[in-house]
């Protein structure tokens, strides 16, 4: 039995009713009382009555303390979100669900984190998610049956390092978090598509935000990813530029007007010159000397990650290679990966990442060689971000049942 409306079992029928009379002191106060909102909660909770319960009253005060019944009329996000945070709603797929694009590769999150809170994000993702409710809601009375979920498809064309900043992927996990806490089985599927080799460190970096059920219904597609679209998206509400015939009215085939397209985010939006971070170590490296810090990377495709930030003056930094693990070599005896500079890190805090393309021992190095008279101490923070191997269902273009797509091979 799915656990939806017209498909319960006696059990299921069961904890319905029970869960109903458990919340009727709240069920005024909620943003829809009918049997197929409340079975979204037993379901995301494997229909345990008292679980679902205390979801359901946790979302609740999550309502009201960020004021969502009014987000929509009463809130609009800083003018830098509206214009540089990619993404929209476009088109419905052909069960009349609602779609949503989000487009990684132009985003520019430095300058955005630099531009508006953590918060202003997060309050423009629920404003988002409310919006896309409500267009559930009046395709439920356009059609005459339930709409509840929505197809995602993400396009993660250029997808770089630069979107694997600490602070942006932290913030993109309490979304998620949030998503799943208080949206849920609001997603019907979600499909990638344009996925460069990066792709599996970023979707490892935040997997574990997502409970199993929603990970059945990632889909990552291959070359024939307009082909597979096409299968759930007519081609009259998909746009020309993902392989469909929408167009804006005036023939843009990206359809600006639904789907926001952005571009690096220009300094003059800024209202901060650095994002405060949290370092899990420091060192004080003496005047005319180098530290350094070995790692191991045992195949090809992870990510080093640092950021680091110095007091009192500049600090040198570079990446070297060697064979061995506990070896000390000077630089010059070591394969230069990243080139040794000096870094006002004493100012702006420095941080970056680096794809290990060869398996080997790669040495984080401080350079205080240069300085006569100062010993500088730096706090840092390094990562080894491991690709995931195991990766989220690939469709094959005949089916997205997840059983179906789970391990098929891509053509």
């Amino acid at each position: 039995m799915s656990g939806r409306v017209g498909d319960l079992s006696p059990k299921q029928a069961e904890a319905l009713q029970q869960f109903r009379e458990r919340i009727q002191d709240i069920l005024p106060q909620l943003p829809a009382q009918h049997d197929h909102f409340l079975l979204r909660w037993l379901r995301a909770r494997n229909f345990n009555v008292q679980k679902s319960e205390a979801m359901l009253r946790k979302h609740l005060e999550f309502r009201k303390q960020l004021k969502v019944d009014v987000i929509i009329t009463e809130w609009r996000p800083p003018e830098v979100i509206e214009k540089y945070l990619s993404g929209g709603m476009c088109g419905h797929d052909r069960e009349g669900s609602p779609i949503w694009y989000d487009v990684i590769g132009p985003v520019d999150p430095k300058g955005l984190f630099l531009s508006a809170s953590k918060q202003d994000f997060i309050k423009s993702k629920i404003r988002d998610c409310e919006m896309l409710q409500r267009e559930c809601n009046l395709q439920s009375e356009r059609l005459g049956r339930n709409v509840e979920s929505i197809t995602m498809i993400y396009d993660v064309e250029g997808l770089g390092l630069k979107h694997l900043w600490k602070p942006a992927i932290e913030t993109y996990g309490e979304i998620l978090q949030m998503f799943e806490d208080n949206y849920p089985e609001g997603l019907k599927r979600l499909f990638v598509i344009k996925a460069p080799k990066l792709f599996p460190v970023a979707y490892n970096l935040v997997k574990h935000f997502l409970c199993e059920n929603t990970r059945q219904k990632i889909f990552i597609l291959g070359e024939n990813w307009q082909e597979v679209l096409l299968k759930y998206i007519d081609a009259e509400e998909l746009p020309v530029i993902y392989g469909g015939k929408l167009t804006d009215p005036d023939g843009d085939p990206r359809c600006r007007t639904m789907i926001n397209h952005v571009g690096p985010v220009p300094s003059s939006y800024y209202v901060w010159d650095h994002v405060n971070l949290e370092y899990d170590q420091c060192l004080t490296i003496n005047r005319g000397s180098t530290r350094q810090m070995d790692y191991e990377i045992l195949f090809p495709g992870c990510v080093l990650r640092w950021q680091f930030a110095s007091e009192g003056a500049d600090i040198g930094f570079g990446v070297f290679l060697k064979a061995k693990k506990g070896e000390r070599k000077k630089a010059a005896q070591m394969e230069e990966v990243l080139p040794s500079q000096r870094y006002n890190a004493h100012l702006v805090p420095e941080d970056g990442s680096l794809t290990c393309d060869q398996p080997g021992v790669y040495v984080l190095r401080f350079d205080n060689t240069y300085s006569i008279f100062q010993a500088k101490r730096v706090s840092f923070t390094f990562e080894i971000l491991l690709p995931d191997h195991l990766q989220p269902p690939q469709v094959n273009g005949s089916s997205c049942n997840s059983t179906q797509a789970e391990g098929n091979s891509l053509s």
